[in-house]
């Protein structure tokens, strides 16, 4: 079974819980984006986007460079795949449930109509 980094895990997932940090995510896929021209696009403070986009960066999802006054964002080198992967199995375990359950149900069905059939 593959061993999956709890910590790494728990700080992807309260990261993504949020939808503007799941829109900063998506916005930053097209581009690079000053922490304003984020705070604007989202309709927040400067305080707020920066609360967002340090969530993001604790998790790595996101670095952020300061020029000047200006820090830009950009989406993180390290992806999505190691949550990817334990979101992939958890879905087959569900599906492999699913499945049973799947096979209880029509021998359920088999065994009432056959009953039925007995009954007549």
């Amino acid at each position: 079974m593959v061993q999956f980094s709890t910590d790494r895990l728990d700080s992807s997932f309260a990261a993504l819980s949020d939808a503007t940090r799941r829109g900063v995510l998506e916005q930053l896929g097209s581009g690079d984006a000053s922490i304003t021209e984020l705070a604007e696009k989202f309709h927040m403070t400067l305080t707020g986007m920066k609360k967002h986009v340090g969530v993001l960066e604790q998790a790595g999802l996101v670095t952020t460079q300061k020029v000047g006054r200006v820090r830009t964002c950009r989406l993180g080198l390290r992806g999505l795949g190691e949550e990817a992967a334990w979101i992939e199995g958890r879905r087959q375990i569900w599906n492999a449930r699913f499945d049973a359950l799947d096979d209880v149900v029509e021998a359920l069905i088999r065994k009432e109509k056959a009953d039925g059939r007995q009954s007549e």
